[in-house]
């Protein structure tokens, strides 16, 4: 599968998506067909990837010896420039709402869901800086927590149901509402300003399923719930619902618009916070460089969290486990097989040192491969085979999922293929981990990562 730039180049993949078509009968999505198209997938990916695999940094080939110190440089240097990147399409995104919000259309509606699809791509790679970074593991939860309980913000479908005993909050609709009682205090919510999303909404009750802000809310703005279950199609509000006085759909046009340009804002404002952290003398940096053991030790313990826990288990094997398409990362949109593959390719960066940036250019310099290669050639060969790998098999859900085979179709029970697809992926993060634990020892270092009960003790799941 592709290194940090991806997709592949379009030639090749192309050919993905027309090798993906003929081996999907899209009238019964058989096991047999999906396991030949994620054959083929994985074949001609490797193809476009092989030479990337292959190449290893600049310093690695010419014998230099590198530092922990330049690890730690290259490192810090690819999150200022991933969270950039999160920050220049994010900025696109309110471009596109602002445009949506001044003159409502069904074009515009598209080109702002378009806006936000493209801003997912650098953002899940940067979810690799979490868990060893605790100024990122304080942040993230504004942009990026899931799942959410989307009564809170905007009107539902009957089959959603109601205020539950875990979530009160569930079904208040605040843009349907300008005042409520809320942890049992009047709230004036005429006004729908970042400020009522960040410190008024977000996780409300103390309940973490009340996600008021971040790319999951204005994701539920955009699409509107996604009704088909393990049907294809994904949500499909009306434009209309942003559109003024009698073309409004569904009430409250004038406060929904409010609050996605709330939370839209929010969500540039935040992700210019945590670029700056990243910057020369930003916290963030700062921080990571004055420790050179704890660094290293953080970036390996973002690869393994991410590619253990959260993505393999939380993300991955629980939904297998419960069949359930609410367990999508990204369900509103249909968007889970990119949020997977993009983070599978962001830990593949970190160890490689090597980050495409949104406009084509390359950060790159000393790695931990170039540290591990020096101390073990075999396992950095090993390291770099297994990161390929676990992209090669998350590549193979994105290319089934584009060829027509949604991931939430994947879900379904008794579905064969759909399962054999994402077990795919979750066997190859969890192989890689392996590695990464090996690496871990080699590096004379120790670190903590993320479980999931999905993984680490599967019928607590069910208890």
């Amino acid at each position: 599968m592709p290194h940090a730039p991806c997709p592949p180049p379009a030639p090749v993949r192309s050919g993905l998506l027309r090798a993906a078509a003929r081996a999907v009968d899209k009238k019964a999505m058989n096991m047999p067909a999906l396991l030949h198209l994620r054959t083929v997938v994985m074949k001609l990916i490797l193809r476009a990837t092989s030479a990337f695999a292959l190449m290893g940094s600049t310093a690695a080939m010419a014998g230099d010896a590198v530092s922990k110190a330049e690890v730690l440089e290259t490192y810090a240097n690819i999150a200022q420039a991933n969270y950039a990147d999160s920050l220049i399409t994010a900025q696109r995104l309110q471009d596109a709402v602002d445009t949506l919000l001044a003159a409502p259309s069904a074009e515009a509606l598209e080109a702002a869901r378009s806006a936000w699809l493209a801003a997912r791509v650098p953002y899940q790679q940067s979810e690799v800086f979490r868990f060893g970074n605790a100024i990122v593991d304080d942040w993230e939860g504004k942009v990026n927590a899931w799942p959410l309980d989307e009564g809170l913000i905007d009107y539902v479908d009957a089959s959603y149901g109601g205020a539950t005993d875990e979530n009160a909050a569930a079904a208040l609709n605040v843009i349907a509402n300008p005042k409520f009682t809320l942890s049992g205090v009047e709230v004036d919510a005429t006004e729908i300003t970042p400020d009522l999303l960040e410190n008024t909404l977000q996780e409300a009750d103390g309940v973490e399923a009340n996600v008021a802000t971040g790319y999951h809310a204005i994701e539920f703005l955009l699409w509107g719930q996604d009704l088909n279950g393990h049907g294809p199609g994904a949500g499909n509000r009306p434009w209309t619902d942003y559109a003024q006085v009698e073309a409004c759909t569904n009430g409250n046009c004038d406060r929904r618009s409010a609050y996605l340009k709330a939370a839209t804002d929010l969500l540039v404002s935040d992700l210019d916070w945590i670029t700056a952290q990243w910057a020369e003398g930003g916290e963030a940096r700062t921080t990571l460089l004055e420790d050179e053991d704890a660094g290293i030790a953080a970036i390996l313990t973002g690869m393994g969290s991410l590619s253990y826990g959260e993505t393999a288990g939380e993300r991955m094997r629980l939904g297998v486990m419960l069949n359930d398409p609410e367990e999508e990362h990204s369900c509103f949109s249909d968007n889970t097989h990119n949020d997977h593959f993009y983070n599978g390719v962001g830990i593949r960066s970190v160890y490689n040192g090597r980050y495409i940036r949104i406009d084509g250019t390359v950060v790159e310099g000393a790695s931990l491969s170039d540290l591990v290669k020096a101390v073990d050639p075999a396992l950095d060969a090993e390291m770099h085979g297994k990161l390929s790998a676990a992209v090669l098999a998350l590549g193979a859900i994105k290319t089934a999922a584009e060829a027509g085979f949604a991931y939430d179709m994947m879900l379904e029970r008794g579905n064969a293929g759909g399962e054999a697809l994402i077990m795919g992926g979750v066997n190859g993060l969890i192989d890689q981990t392996r590695s990464i634990e090996r690496v871990v020892a080699a590096l004379g270092t120790s670190i903590s990562v993320e479980g999931s009960d999905s993984l680490d003790n599967p019928e607590a799941v069910f208890q």
